[in-house]
């Protein structure tokens, strides 16, 4: 009943509204649905393993996040409230390189890093077990 009554075209741009929506942000789809499994998994079964997967993912979902929206204006403002009246080339490059080029590797490399971390974590605690048995 209710499809009906919507238009063909308005159908249609929602469709394309929503294939926008997940082109544009899939890879923060994928770090959010991690994201969910770690928080459950953090609450019925906490351990290590859990905790970094919790913290790689929120990492990798900020990183994301940093990467898209956050960059230029924190880059404006940090470059505005450092470099006032007098032009400083040198450290406007080195603002430039750290926030742009620096952080977001930082980011990406920890997410990840916590991610692997817990994997070899618990593949040795299971080797453990393994030879204790």
């Amino acid at each position: 009943m209710l499809t009906s009554s919507i238009a063909p075209d308005i159908k249609q741009n929602i469709i394309v509204t929503a294939y926008l929506l997940f082109t544009h942000n899939y890879i923060a789809f994928a770090y959010l649905s991690g994201l969910l499994i770690s928080i459950l998994l953090s609450i019925l079964r906490p351990s290590r393993f859990s905790v970094l997967m919790l913290l790689g993912f929120i990492t990798l979902l900020f990183s994301f996040e940093y990467d898209k929206h956050l960059i230029v204006p924190f880059r404006e403002q940090t470059i505005k409230s450092l470099i006032t009246a007098t032009p400083h080339y040198r450290l406007q490059r080195i603002i430039n390189l750290t926030i742009s080029e620096v952080m977001p590797i930082i980011f990406y490399t920890l997410g990840w890093g916590f991610i692997y971390l817990g994997i070899i974590i618990e593949g040795l605690k299971k080797t453990k077990n393994r030879e204790n048995n």
